[in-house]
């Protein structure tokens, strides 16, 4: 299995990760109705079976549930997995002792000592500010209670920001934990994309499969009920789809051409682009089994301009 830093010689991990914001999340994702802690854990069996080993959540998700349910799966695995979690900057954490105290928390709910990979989910500054963050997340990790640092939805000069006060400690900053895909390639015009490689930062993109659209699943001509907060995005609407047909059809014939899946297709093109580890969700062992099929081949650079062409005209 192919393996990637994160960051500058940082813990090696599959160029593929898993998401986990659905697990436990009764609001967004609808969980306990429409898929369960049964079906999640065959997901997560299935990830690593398929040598997805990098296992990414928070504490908010679920509010903790995803946490608890991954520290209950890894209990009945022999397989090391690599999790990484996020600290949440509320208002009323004032203390750098608070941040500590979450990763505690979160430790706990784990059943584990040590995690791969610790992040600041947002760039939130009240009491506490960036240099507070990066000074407590450093001494951790020269603790032993975390491998690596990263930052999530930083811009490219607060992820600069961040780098430079873990460097003084002598620390790299590993990762920063953006939205990007097909139909959503924010970075790459933002300057975070380019910053990130200048700087010898992973890339983490969360939704690469924007929520389901880039599966072919969505269609405008078979239109499914969505539940959750995605029935409010009109990309998930019959003129939203037909918008997309273009982009879907292109999937579809390169996904033909290698035996894969659009979405399969749409995670190995983010993978092309370089220190770049999609992290998929997954709510049941078919979707996870699918995710991993993104592994182990390759888009030609032809095809990999021609889905960067045709996704720019319906993004």
């Amino acid at each position: 299995m192919q393996t990637i830093h994160l960051g500058l010689n940082g813990p090696a991990v599959a160029p593929l990760g898993l998401g986990t914001w659905s697990w436990g999340d009764t609001l967004f994702w609808d969980y306990g109705r429409d898929f369960g802690a049964e079906e999640v854990a065959a997901a997560f069996s299935a990830s690593l079976e398929a040598g997805v080993t990098l296992i990414d959540t928070a504490e908010i998700y679920g509010l903790g549930e995803s946490e608890r349910l991954i520290g209950q799966f890894c209990q009945t695995q022999s397989q090391p997995v690599q999790v990484a979690t996020k600290y949440f900057p509320l208002p009323w954490r004032w203390q750098r002792s608070d941040i500590s105290k979450a990763l505690t928390a979160s430790l706990e709910r784990l059943q584990m000592s040590q995690i791969c990979l610790y992040q600041i989910h947002w760039p939130l500054e009240f009491w506490l500010k960036t240099p507070d963050f990066m000074d407590v997340l450093a001494a951790e990790v020269k603790k032993g209670r975390i491998q690596a640092v990263g930052v999530s939805n930083y811009s490219a000069q607060q992820m600069e920001q961040a780098h430079q006060y873990l460097a003084s400690r002598g620390i790299p900053l590993a990762s920063n934990q953006v939205p990007y895909s097909l139909l959503n390639r924010g970075i790459e015009r933002n300057g975070v994309l380019a910053k990130a490689q200048q700087l010898n930062v992973t890339i983490l993109a969360y939704s690469p499969l924007a929520q389901g659209l880039l599966t072919g699943k969505y269609r405008p001509e078979q239109p499914i009920q969505i539940r959750g907060g995605r029935r409010l995005d009109p990309r998930f609407s019959v003129k939203g789809l037909n918008k997309l047909l273009p982009l879907i059809t292109t999937l579809e014939e390169l996904g033909e051409k290698y035996g894969k899946t659009p979405a399969q297709v749409s995670l190995n093109w983010l993978i092309a682009q370089g220190n770049v580890i999609p992290i998929p969700g997954a709510k049941t062992a078919d979707q996870a089994r699918q995710n991993g099929g993104a592994l182990g081949w390759q888009l030609n650079p032809e095809e990999i301009d021609s889905l960067a062409k045709v996704a720019s005209q319906v993004e």
